[in-house]
């Protein structure tokens, strides 16, 4: 299963609105097939799997990290494909939450005379698809404000001096980061201060850029500069609705579907996300420097120590980057 969940994460960022999904079927203590969502969402990692298999899926076990879709749409019903495989052995992690299938799939199985097991790396599962199950179950995208500062947490120095607080592997695994997410957001403040391009720039995946969204209620900000030079890196919406950071998380889940959303935002914005409690994991980068009062905060009237407990974040992961550190919050119990 866990390898089935290595080849699901291959497609974080580039299959919404479908879940990433690992396929791997084994027959006889081998590996005979094995797929993963493909860009777009379609063809599915099951039927990717049963391809490559071919005849010899019959009497098989089938390991997935998401219940197979019992729904008939552009593609067919995986819990049919596997039916029709001849499959004897499904091993799923997680149920997919989608009416559409919730529970349909594996019961379509067992109903056709097919073993299933489920729950196998469950937690690791949710964590994976936390973006899919979010926009199912609330309607909205994972949020993650990226954060990054010197060890007192401050994203900037006063003077404006343009100059890399974190060094460059923090710098390569936010590009990394970006390629996992289906958007990006941003807002008017930081797009006319720093001129970002907000692009993957890592060999091999720069044509993983997201979706680049601008917040820019005030019709501030125009179409130029490196985002101009950049747009056929990927997508740009500069909106200028007036309407609630709620409402247009919900409206990119509903019309793009939109279902992870990366933050890479100035102190002011990334403070309101927190205060409207719409900040689900924090991906704190922190150098080891210290700018003191020649420093911008991370955060207007608010360290983020302080916001980090008072919204119920709890610590995740921590990873080094060099001298530099990459700290994990999350706010719900994956």
């Amino acid at each position: 299963m866990r390898h089935a969940l290595a080849l699901a994460s291959r497609g974080l960022g580039n299959v919404a609105p479908n879940p990433a999904v690992g396929c791997v079927i084994v027959s006889e203590g081998r590996i005979i097939g094995r797929g993963r969502t493909q860009p777009g969402g379609r063809p599915h990692a099951e039927a990717v799997a049963l391809q490559q298999a071919g005849s010899a899926a019959k009497g098989a076990t089938a390991y997935v990290s998401l219940e197979p879709c019992a729904h008939v749409g552009q593609t067919p019903s995986c819990a049919n494909s596997l039916i029709e495989a001849g499959i004897a052995c499904v091993v799923v992690a997680v149920e997919d939450p989608d009416t559409r299938t919730a529970g349909q799939g594996t019961d379509r199985l067992r109903k056709a005379g097919i073993e299933v097991t489920t729950g196998v790396c469950e937690a690791e599962a949710t964590w994976a698809n936390r973006g899919f199950l979010s926009s199912i179950q609330r309607k909205r995208p994972w949020v993650t404000l990226k954060l990054a500062t010197s060890a007192d947490g401050m994203i900037a120095w006063k003077s404006g001096t343009p100059q890399w607080i974190t060094n460059e592997l923090s710098r390569k695994r936010g590009h990394l980061m970006r390629a996992r997410y289906d958007t990006l957001v941003t807002g008017s403040g930081t797009v006319l201060a720093d001129d970002p391009s907000f692009t993957c720039r890592i060999p091999g995946l720069e044509g993983e850029t997201p979706l680049r969204v601008v917040l820019d209620r005030r019709g501030q900000v125009e179409l130029a500069g490196n985002l101009a030079a950049t747009a056929s890196a990927g997508p740009i919406q500069i909106r200028r609705d007036d309407e609630s950071l709620e409402a247009m998380l919900n409206s990119l889940a509903a019309e793009e579907g939109i279902t992870r959303v990366m933050v890479e935002c100035g102190a002011a914005l990334a403070t309101a996300f927190l205060a409207a409690g719409l900040v689900d994991e924090v991906a704190w980068f922190r150098a080891p420097s210290v700018l003191g009062d020649d420093g911008v905060p991370g955060l207007v009237g608010i360290s983020i120590e302080d916001a980090l407990r008072g919204g119920g974040f709890q610590p995740r992961q921590s990873l080094p980057l060099g001298e530099d550190v990459l700290e994990t919050f999350v706010k719900e119990a994956y």
